[in-house]
């Protein structure tokens, strides 16, 4: 009984070495044969003899995108899969229009507020995961989140550092054709964020104002914040639209940058996506249901013509103060109601509380042309 756990080890340890021989066999040859048991005719359909070329570690963790001291690498192929849902996401042309429009009311209103030439240029508009974009904000920044009040859902400002001590020192009467001076390592000041927050609300209402010909919408302040982890206002894997803009303010300036979540401009997709204001693809709902709201709220005025007569205009000159003329008009005969030239309805006439009174029973359709 005590030489049977031994005898079992050795014969494992020769099936073991078994095995591995056979794997090198397998292994060892670049150009393998056809396997016995396969057909004879799928042996000569395949020409006799099949090169099979084996893969080893190395050239598999290659394809697979592993690096052999740094694990997965971050441009390998499934990374690029992951994110290819990302470059490929759904463009909408209308933004382009719109941030347009910013840029140019963003102009006049900053040069009001701090009464100096300041110039406001759009750079990029992107698509980024709000996760990325947190990690790649350079701090010191503030960061503003946004209400648009029509949507039910939140927005990013991002003013950089730069910007935030230009303002300050242009709005506190700081000398052109002076940098200005950054202290960095300190949070802001009290004064610096309500600087910068007058700066901020001229913006939001610059961007309601330009969204105004597409959707009204209001956008209003939230809160500001110095650290990215206060200001998720979505998930981190979400798409977003990220608009890049540079204010320049002599030799002072710097960037803002607004970021909105795909999920806050889906209430205005479909306006979105047209190539130009106005456009229609089929069926146009939207307008369709303007239009109807608009015509049944229009004023439409109706005339009752209770009788009419022709008369020879030398008769007419005759007529003076106090002449009589007859119709052919009777109290049973129905009146005509028109709208402009138009006939439109046709029905009796009445009295009611004291006053004449028509009541339509019958549609005069149209005649045709």
């Amino acid at each position: 009984m005590a030489d049977t756990p031994t005898q079992e080890t050795e014969q494992m340890s020769e099936e073991e070495r078994r095995m591995m021989s056979e794997w090198e066999s397998m292994a060892g040859g670049d150009e393998a044969a056809v396997q016995p048991d396969m057909g004879d005719d799928m042996a000569a359909a395949m020409g006799g003899e099949v090169n099979a070329r084996i893969l080893n570690q190395s050239e598999i963790d290659s394809l697979l995108g592993f690096d052999d001291d740094a694990g997965q690498s971050e441009t390998s192929g499934v990374m690029a899969l992951v994110n290819a849902a990302l470059v490929n996401y759904e463009r909408l042309p209308m933004l382009d229009i719109v941030f347009d429009r910013l840029v140019r009311l963003m102009s006049t209103s900053l040069r009001n507020l701090t009464s100096d030439n300041v110039e406001v240029s759009l750079d990029q508009i992107s698509t980024v995961r709000f996760g990325d974009y947190l990690n790649s904000i350079p701090l010191p920044a503030m960061l503003t989140v946004f209400k648009a009040e029509e949507w039910d859902n939140n927005g990013l400002v991002v003013v950089d550092s730069a910007l935030i001590y230009s303002v300050v020192d242009v709005l506190l009467g700081g000398r052109k054709g002076t940098p200005s001076i950054r202290v960095e390592g300190r949070p802001y000041t009290t004064i610096e964020t309500k600087l910068v927050e007058r700066m901020l609300n001229v913006t939001l209402n610059d961007m309601s104002t330009a969204f105004d010909p597409l959707s009204p919408v209001s956008f209003k302040l939230e809160n500001m914040e110095t650290n990215p982890r206060f200001a998720a206002i979505t998930q981190a894997g979400n798409a977003c639209v990220l608009v890049r803009m540079r204010i320049d303010m002599g030799d002072r300036g710097g960037r803002v940058e607004i970021l909105i979540p795909y999920a806050t401009l889906e209430p205005v997709r479909e306006l979105l996506l047209q190539m130009f204001m106005g456009e229609k693809f089929g069926r146009d709902s939207i307008w369709e249901t303007h239009l109807t709201k608009e015509l049944y709220d229009t004023d439409v005025y109706v005339q009752a013509v209770m009788g009419e007569k022709t008369v020879m205009l030398r008769d007419m000159l005759n007529w003076k103060k106090g002449t009589v003329v007859m119709f052919n008009t009777k109290p049973t005969d129905e009146i005509e109601m028109r709208c402009g030239d138009f006939p439109m309805f046709l029905g009796p006439m009445g009295q009611k509380e004291g006053r004449i009174a028509v009541r339509i029973e019958k549609y005069i359709p149209p005649e045709p042309d």
